[in-house]
């Protein structure tokens, strides 16, 4: 019999993928909310929709009607968050613990929140897991790491099976172009290949950032939507790549993919970094989360392969 998961955020940059993965699972019935009234999108058409606003609770019973899990990813975005920090306090946290109450009081057995990488620090460096002390400074950061503390004590307290997961720096193609969210570093650097057939950093690019396929985001959604309540431990799961590679080196990559795929090597531009600039490495882990059976999967190459094609279908750039 098919269980069905409530999305919040569901037609945006995150949602969309993880609710592709889970409608080509006969297990999952995907319900997509949002804030706006739309009919099923193109790219998902079996998809149930719901207009919900986390700020409303009186919109929020008739979401969570018939609903076995939630994943909810509706936020403000870390740029969003800059421009207006009130807002984000009440979208990001009292949305969250919104949408939690609901959830709780429709008997939803489990709730995925997707906080971010950038609770422990910025910028992100050194090794980091479960137990290093979270000091977020940006205001995403700190508005997602007050809604984990209303996330995790619920599971504590045994009120719902409550699951929050860091994700690092997921990329890759967006279910559709219109998704705004091309301000995100790879999306960008796709986005410059076509546009411009440049690829401009501001920075040297040294930095290091743990890069992981929205593929792989999807997935383990999926795979922890079949833990038990005793396999979710405490709850708290950073979900990386394991593969921390320089900003520079994610360029040289990309420019060696949009040769192969369209056909053309882009120009690469930086400042040269200075002699004495220090590097510091990052080791992101989520040997917790792969410890209960998730295995990374996705291709680094195929995700910006895909990113570069959707690219050049809205930007007129044809692949070779």
């Amino acid at each position: 019999m098919s269980r069905r998961v409530l999305i919040t955020g569901g037609h945006g940059y995150l949602g969309g993928r993880i609710a592709v993965e889970l409608a080509n699972d006969p297990e999952w019935i995907v319900r997509l909310g949002s804030r706006k009234a739309q009919a099923a999108p193109s790219w998902l058409t079996q998809a149930e929709t719901v207009s919900m606003d986390v700020l409303e609770t009186g919109s929020l019973p008739a979401a969570m009607a018939d609903v076995q899990a939630v994943v909810h990813l509706a936020a403000m975005n870390e740029n969003e968050c800059v421009i207006d920090p009130g807002r984000a306090i009440l979208v990001n946290t009292l949305g969250t613990l919104n949408a939690l109450q609901a959830a709780i009081d429709a008997g939803v057995k489990q709730f995925i929140y997707f906080s971010t990488a950038h609770v422990y620090r910025a910028p992100l460096v050194g090794n980091i897991t479960e137990q290093t002390l979270p000091r977020p400074i940006h205001p995403y950061a700190i508005t997602h790491h007050a809604a984990e503390d209303f996330i995790l004590a619920a599971h504590d307290q045994k009120k719902i099976t409550a699951i929050v997961v860091r994700l690092s720096n997921g990329f890759g193609a967006p279910t559709h172009p219109d998704v705004d969210r091309w301000t995100l570093l790879v999306n960008d650097l796709c986005r410059q290949a076509v546009q411009t057939r440049r690829l401009v950093l501001r920075s040297s690019g040294l930095q290091q950032r743990d890069f992981i396929t929205l593929t792989d985001v999807a997935r383990a959604v999926r795979h922890l939507l079949g833990l038990s309540r005793a396999d979710c431990g405490d709850g708290l799961f950073n979900l990386g790549g394991n593969n921390p590679l320089s900003v520079w080196g994610m360029v040289q990559r990309i420019a060696r993919r949009c040769q192969l795929t369209l056909g053309y090597l882009p120009c690469m531009e930086r400042p040269e970094p200075q002699p004495d600039e220090q590097v510091d490495s990052l080791n992101y882990h989520s040997d917790k989360l792969q410890k209960t059976g998730f295995m990374l999967q996705g291709n680094l190459d195929e995700e910006i392969d895909r990113t570069l094609l959707i690219c050049a279908q809205a930007w007129g750039r044809s692949a070779a």
